[in-house]
């Protein structure tokens, strides 16, 4: 749209940019060129106007507005969508209202004129009360008819708002002042009349409020006229407050003249600068001046209260906002400086802080416009002592007047309610905690009008007394599902509940589904004025759950305690405090002692005197820990025999923990005692064999230590003299040597070899049993390399690939965990397939003993180490026969060995407390799983 054509549209702000932009032809005013003149020209004044205007136009009321209008539509509301459509479509919420109006205006042609009306609309996403002072205007178009409404409106909600406010702490001051415990009169005019006195002073002179409402003080007290009259002329003639400690004056009260003291104020009421009345605030002190000793006390305690006002008041002058004045509690406590840091100084060099906030406009506003600005809990960011502090304000500044009607400064009162918000706001924190708790715990929480039995309920109880979701209940709906039986509970709780103020009773409903549930309902009786009762609170859960679960319980107390009673051992049950509190029939049948009689002397006394200090020292431990009681002891029967008994006794808990009780039993061990005895003989008779037979043992481990040293020196020996004679034999002539002679030779020398092989293993394999097992922690990855690098020639000769990696760390003997990784690896390369390179593959991972059936140590984590090639294999029959000594499966002349490495490794593998397993297939290679526990902190 070319703007420069219509330059009633060409500013105005966003709205006038809506406008323009508007594709009109589509709606019923039609394109901007057919526009009458006079909507063009209320357009124009409209949208550059800076003060709120609407506009109704045509008779389908085409909404215009402009951006002085645009904050009263809020947010998520009508504003864009609202300009060019009609009205009716767009303020359904109020047009029951505004139309009449709008018709009034375009039939009569006359303005309306509305202040401080409530009229709701939809904005911010929802409906909102707003209060407006606005007019209607017609607007007549070229032919002087009448064709459009000009509103021109405020919002006046926060002023109406605040109001109400003030209004409610003006009666809550009153209130206050009415509950002090100061004497205090407030005297109007010159006559003194009373305007109000609170119950402390009328209480002071012993008056009914009514007797000197609204007289001069001295027709009600006329006693004393002669004292105070003169003071109180001054004060008020003056404009001078009056102060006195100990003031003395005659009363007649409470049937006699007495001779009173009063601390006391009378200070002038000052309203726009004009003494209107005087205050009277009055503390008695007579007893103090009797008793001497209390004055001091007395007197501070008076001019705290009268001198340290809580209301913080400044007096700032001139357009710089000097500060002229500041009371104790704005000096002290709101603004926590000194006199001469403030006094004669200007308000934003003292607060340099407040340039930033909304306080200087406000302040300038009052002072130039006359214009009395009040706001509660207001945020004001102070520097108190270096630090910004945030603090909530209810504030009031008002215009103060020179004798000639010119502003000079502003009067502001403070009242600080920083601590009142905080904590309101704890509490709306705690009531939403508060909601939220009792919804997670399905509680159900009402408010009944005793006198009008409305009932005002969160929606649990719906789902509590099985009503569906949005049904809309009363409160007899509530009472027609209490079962018939339960009439009276109800009845009865309501009866205590008059006398007590606490309503509580446990209760039976039947569901629309005709289903019977349990409920617990909790409340409390609130009284009106006159003591009668007028209101309800509570809260109503369904406990059916416990209800049925109590009923179960009782059920199976009556089971154990009738299971109790018919088995021959004694049952007994201790509470907490190790005081026993019951026993079954069978501990007063051996005993032949009556329920009374234990009672009376005490379960200690069926025990025998030997055992009885342990016995209650053992018990004590178990009752202050909470461990097992466990004691042998001898109980005296009936007969007065002593039997032995093992008693023991185990604590209940809850599932917290805690001790509910303890449950015990004693069992008659009388014939094992005795068995016992005689298997202590028999045991001291074979331990004495035994020893017989360790001398034995020692003597045979001699022995085979002497065979490991004749096996290792004095049999070697010979065998190395044949093998050097015979090398001799075969290099001293070979001419001379006969093709027979050196087949035997080298069949000497073999044999000879394969003989000291057998010994060397046969010693490896006794070294095992007797070595001593000293643990330490092994990194593996050290170990394969060393192992790797003894066969590097034989790796290299078949071009066999041996793979380990990141094998980690154990607690391992060293030395045979070496020889057990060292018997696999030559195994693997041994028992290779011919033409195939050998491949080995060696990993060590973590396992949890829980998931191993064979593990020893299900507690303990294993170390699984698996050797894994690709060999001749061999049948699985034969995965347990491998690890036996001198087993082979292969012939010697196929694969050389003592058939002994195996076994080693199995042996090594036990002294370690693990197991190894094996699989394999024919020509498929194999795999060894070695499994060993972590015993670091086990000595073994």
């Amino acid at each position: 749209m070319n703007s420069n054509k219509y330059d009633f549209l060409a500013n105005g702000g966003e709205m006038g940019m809506l406008t323009r932009a508007k594709d009109w032809s589509k709606t019923t005013l039609g394109p901007i060129e057919s526009w009458p003149q006079s909507l063009r020209t209320t357009l124009g004044i409209l949208l550059n106007s800076k003060f709120p205007m609407f506009l109704f136009w045509g008779q389908d009321h085409i909404c215009f507005y402009n951006d002085a209008y645009r904050p009263s539509l809020g947010n998520d509301g009508k504003h864009p969508s609202i300009l060019g459509q009609k009205g009716a479509d767009y303020w359904p919420e109020i047009w029951d209202f505004i139309k009449p109006l709008i018709d009034q205006v375009l039939q009569n042609g006359e303005a309306t004129w509305h202040e401080d009306q409530l009229l709701p609309i939809y904005r911010n996403g929802k409906l909102e009360d707003v209060y407006w002072t606005f007019s209607y205007s017609p607007v007549n178009d070229e032919n002087g008819k009448t064709n459009g409404v000009l509103v021109i409106c405020n919002e006046t909600t926060n002023q109406i708002i605040t109001r109400k406010k003030l209004e409610e702490s003006e009666r809550r001051f009153r209130n206050t002042v009415k509950q002090l415990p100061l004497g205090i009169c407030v005297l109007k005019g010159a006559d003194l009349i009373v305007e109000m006195a609170n119950t402390t002073y009328l209480h002071i002179i012993d008056r009914e409020e009514s007797a000197i409402l609204n007289k001069s003080i001295f027709d009600s007290v006329p006693e004393t006229r002669e004292t105070a009259y003169p003071i109180i002329k001054k004060v008020f003639e003056t404009g001078e407050p009056y102060y006195a400690d100990e003031f003395a004056v005659t009363l007649n009260r409470y049937n006699k003249e007495e001779l009173a003291y009063f601390n006391l104020v009378f200070y002038p009421l000052n309203e726009e600068n004009e003494i209107t009345g005087v205050i009277v605030v009055a503390y008695e002190v007579t007893e103090e001046v009797k008793g001497r000793y209390l004055l001091e006390e007395n007197e501070k305690a008076f001019r705290n209260i009268v001198i340290d006002s809580p209301i913080a008041m400044a007096i700032f002058r001139g357009k710089d906002f000097v500060i002229e004045m500041a009371n104790k509690a704005m000096m002290y406590n709101i603004w926590q400086k000194e006199e001469k840091e403030c006094i004669g100084i200007p308000l934003l060099d003292v607060f340099p802080e407040l340039k930033n906030q909304k306080y200087p406009e406000l302040l300038h506003d009052v002072l130039v416009n006359g214009k009395t600005i009040r706001e509660n809990e207001a945020v004001a960011y102070v520097d108190i002592k270096g630090s910004l502090k945030k603090f909530y304000l209810d504030y009031e500044y008002t215009t103060l007047y020179e004798k000639n009607g010119k502003a000079s400064g502003v009067m502001c009162t403070v009242y600080d309610v920083t601590s009142k918000v905080k904590a309101r706001k704890k509490v709306e924190t705690a009531e939403a905690r508060t909601r939220l708790a009792t919804e997670i715990a399905e509680i159900a929480m009402w408010d009944l009008n005793l006198k009008t039995k409305k009932l005002i309920y969160s929606d649990t109880i719906l789902d509590i007394f099985g009503f569906e979701k949005n049904t809309k209940i009363v409160h007899q709906d509530i009472r027609n599902c209490i079962l018939p039986e339960d009439e009276n509970i109800v009845l009865d709780a309501f009866a205590e509940a008059l006398k007590t103020g606490i309503y509580k009773y446990e209760a039976r409903i039947l569901k629309l589904d005709q289903s019977i549930a349990w409920i617990k309902v909790q409340g409390k009786i609130f009284f009106d004025e006159n003591n009668e009762p007028s209101k309800m609170l509570g809260t109503v859960m369904d406990f059916t759950i416990e209800k049925e679960s109590q009923h179960v319980l009782m059920k199976s107390e009556q089971k154990f305690r009738l299971l109790a009673d018919s088995i021959p051992q004694f049952i007994w049950t201790s509470d907490t405090l190790g005081n026993l509190n019951y026993f079954n029939e069978t501990v007063y049948n051996y005993s032949g002692l009556s329920k009374e009689e234990i009672e009376k002397n005490g379960w200690l006394q069926i025990v025998h005197p030997d055992d009885r200090e342990e016995n209650v020292k053992l018990w004590m431990e178990s009752v202050k820990t909470g461990n097992d009681f466990l004691f042998i002891h001898r109980f005296k029967r009936y007969d007065g025999e002593y039997r032995w008994q093992l008693s023991r006794a185990i604590a209940q808990l809850d599932e917290s923990g805690k001790i509910q009780m303890w449950v015990g039993t004693s069992t008659d061990i009388e014939e094992q005692k005795n068995f016992t005895n005689k298997l202590e003989d028999q045991i001291i008779e074979r331990t004495t064999q035994l020893e017989l037979k360790n001398r034995d043992l020692i003597n045979m481990n001699i022995e085979l230590q002497s065979f490991a040293y004749i096996s290792s020196h004095d049999l070697q020996e010979p065998l190395r003299k044949i093998q050097t004679f015979a090398s001799r034999l075969a290099t001293l002539d070979e001419q001379n040597i006969s093709a027979n002679a050196r087949s035997y030779l080298a069949r000497i020398e073999f044999s000879a070899k394969k003989m000291q092989n057998l010994i060397q293993d046969l010693l490896t394999y006794s070294r095992t049993n007797s070595a001593d097992r000293i643990f330490t922690t092994v990194k593996i990855d050290e170990i394969a390399e060393e192992v790797i690098s003894d066969f590097s020639d034989r790796i290299e000769e078949k071009n066999a690939i041996v793979e380990y990696h990141d094998l980690g760390e154990a607690n391992l003997i060293q030395f045979q965990f070496r020889q057990l990784l060292h018997n696999l690896v030559e195994n693997a390369l041994k028992f290779s397939i011919p033409s195939v390179p050998p491949k080995v593959k060696i990993s060590a991972t973590q396992i949890d003993g829980k998931s191993l059936p064979n593990a020893e140590f299900k507690d303990k984590n294993y170390l699984h180490l698996q050797v894994e090639d690709n060999g001749i294999g061999f049948e699985p029959i034969y995965k347990e026969k491998i690890f036996e000594v001198f087993q082979r499966l292969n012939t010697d002349s196929e694969y050389k060995g003592t058939g002994i490495g195996l076994a080693i490794v199995k042996k090594i593998v036990e002294n370690h407390r693990g197991f190894i397993t094996v699989s394999s297939e024919k020509d498929k290679g194999s795999t060894f799983n070695i499994y060993i526990p972590d015993l670091s902190e086990i000595n073994i």
